[in-house]
C-alpha cells in the first residue's frame, strides 16, 4: 500500500540510496559452496537468493562451516558475506533481578507500554525474518518469563515453517514453575544466568535474593531432559573469578555447558578494564587444575570457545567478546522490546521496525529497511576501550 508519510518515504529512499552506493548492477561472488548475486533495485525479494555451486572446503579449520537452509535472502546478508540466520527478540524490558553488569544502580526508565511491540507485531516480524532465512530465534529480556503472554508467543513461533530452534535466556527465577509449559509450547534450548555459587554473593551481584530458585530451575531443566543446559556466568575480577574451578566442577556429573563471559561495557554498568578477566587468564587458571583440558570442535558461528575435561559429562566455554572478538562469523540480529533492530550488540545505531509497522509499511518495504540496516553493519566492533566510551543502551534494554 502506498504511504503518505513523508518521513517513511525519505527513509525508504535513504535505504535504496545506501544499497545503490554499494553497486548499481548485479555482482556475483563465489563463497564456498555458494555464488552470491546481490541485486539492489528493480527486482523482487524472490530474486535475491543464493545458488549452490560446489563443495565447501575449510583447510586447517577446527570449526565446521554450516551453510544450512537454502534459499537464503540477501536482505539478511551484509557486505562482508555474513548470513544472519539467528534472531534475538527481547520480550520485555522488565526484570525481577537487578544484576550489576546488566542494570544501572539507579535503575532504568521503562518504555511506555504503548511503545513496546505487541505480540502480533512481534510475531509478524518473526514470520518475516524466518521466511527470509532465520532458523533460530532466542527470546530474551529483561526477563522474558515475566511477560504474561510468553507461552502463546512461543506456541505461535513453533508453527513457523523453517524455524528450527527456539531458545530462551532466563535468570531462572520463574523457571521451575513454567518449565513444563515452556517445553510443551516448543522451547528447544535454555540458557540460565548464574554468576556465583554462593547465596550471599548472589544477592550482592543481583541485588535481590533468589539463588535457590535459580539452582532449582537448573535441576528441573536437567530432569526434563534438556541437554545441555547452558549456564551463563559473567566473570568479574574481585567478585567471582575465584569460583571458576567450582563452576567447572559442576560439569563432572551434570549435562551442563558452563559459559564464562568476559565482562562487557554497557551504559550504566560502571565497566572497568581492571574488572575484566580475559579468556586467556581464565583458561590458564583452569588448566592449573585440569592440564588435560581439551578443546571441543564447534560450528563456524559459535560464540563460545568450547572445552571439556576428559571424562566429564558436561563442558565449558568462553565468550571472548572483548579480548578475542568473533565478529567475522557473526550471524546474529537483535530486536529490542520497543521494536528497534540492532545489527550489532555493541553498535549504537538502531532502526525502529515498530514505527514502520505502525505506519503501514508493506513486507517488501520492511525488507528494504532491514536490508539497508544489515548492509551498513561494520566488519567488527570498535574494541572494548572505544565501546566503553560510546553511548549505548544498558544491557537490560537491549536483550541479554
Amino acid at each position: 500500500m502506498a504511504l503518505n508519510c513523508s518521513t517513511f518515504r525519505r527513509l525508504i529512499l535513504g535505504a535504496q540510496t545506501a544499497a545503490e552506493a554499494c553497486t548499481k548492477r548485479p555482482v556475483q561472488q563465489t563463497c564456498g559452496r555458494y555464488r552470491l548475486c546481490r541485486w539492489y533495485s528493480g527486482v523482487t525479494h524472490e530474486e535475491k537468493r543464493l545458488e549452490q555451486v560446489g563443495e565447501i572446503m575449510v583447510p586447517g579449520s577446527q570449526r565446521r562451516v554450516l551453510k544450512d537452509v537454502l534459499p537464503f535472502s540477501v536482505f539478511l546478508m551484509d557486505s562482508f558475506g555474513r548470513r544472519h540466520n539467528y534472531l534475538r527478540i527481547s520480550l520485555t524490558e522488565k526484570c525481577n533481578l537487578r544484576c550489576q553488569y546488566c542494570m544501572p544502580q539507579e535503575g532504568v526508565t521503562l518504555t511506555p507500554r504503548s511503545q513496546l511491540l505487541t505480540a502480533e507485531e512481534l510475531l509478524m516480524l518473526a514470520r518475516l525474518f524466518v521466511r527470509e532465512g532465520v532458523n533460530k530465534i532466542r527470546l530474551t529480556g529483561g526477563e522474558p518469563l515475566i511477560r504474561p503472554d510468553v507461552l502463546p508467543i512461543i506456541a505461535e513461533l513453533r508453527k513457523l515453517e523453517g524455524l528450527q530452534t527456539i531458545a530462551v535466556t532466563t535468570n531462572g527465577m520463574n523457571l521451575t514453575r513454567l518449565l513444563p509449559s515452556l517445553k510443551k509450547a516448543g522451547v528447544d534450548l535454555l540458557n540460565i544466568s548464574l554468576d556465583t555459587l554462593a547465596p550471599a554473593k548472589f544477592e550482592f551481584i543481583a541485588r535481590r535474593k533468589g539463588f535457590h530458585k535459580v539452582m532449582e530451575g537448573i535441576e528441573k531443566a536437567i530432569e526434563m531432559g534438556y541437554n545441555p543446559v547452558k549456564v551463563n556466568c559473567v566473570v568479574m575480577r574481585g567478585l567471582n573469578e575465584d569460583e571458576l574451578i567450582d563452576f567447572v566442577s559442576l560439569t563432572e556429573r551434570k549435562p551442563l555447558d558452563v559459559r564464562f563471559i568476559e565482562y562487557m561495557p554497557f551504559d550504566g554498568n560502571r565497566w572497568n578494564f581492571k574488572m575484566m578477566v580475559s579468556y586467556q587468564e581464565m583458561l590458564d587458571f583452569i588448566k592449573q587444575k585440569w592440564p588435560n583440558l581439551e578443546p571441543v570442535p564447534g560450528e563456524e558461528t559459535d560464540t563460545a570457545k568450547a572445552f571439556r575435561v576428559p571424562g566429564f559429562r558436561g563442558q565449558l566455554g568462553f565468550i571472548t567478546s572483548m579480548s578475542d572478538h568473533f565478529c567475522g562469523s557473526c550471524n546474529r540480529l537483535r530486536i529490542t522490546a520497543d521494536g528497534n533492530l540492532k545489527v550489532c550488540l555493541f553498535g549504537n545505531s538502531e532502526v525502529s521496525l515498530r514505527d514502520f509497522l505502525r505506519s503501514g509499511a508493506t513486507e517488501e518495504e520492511l525488507l528494504h529497511i532491514i536490508g539497508a540496516a544489515i548492509g551498513r553493519k561494520k566488519k567488527q566492533h570498535a574494541g572494548m576501550f572505544n565501546i566503553s566510551q560510546m553511548k549505548n543502551r544498558p544491557m537490560i534494554l537491549i536483550g541479554g
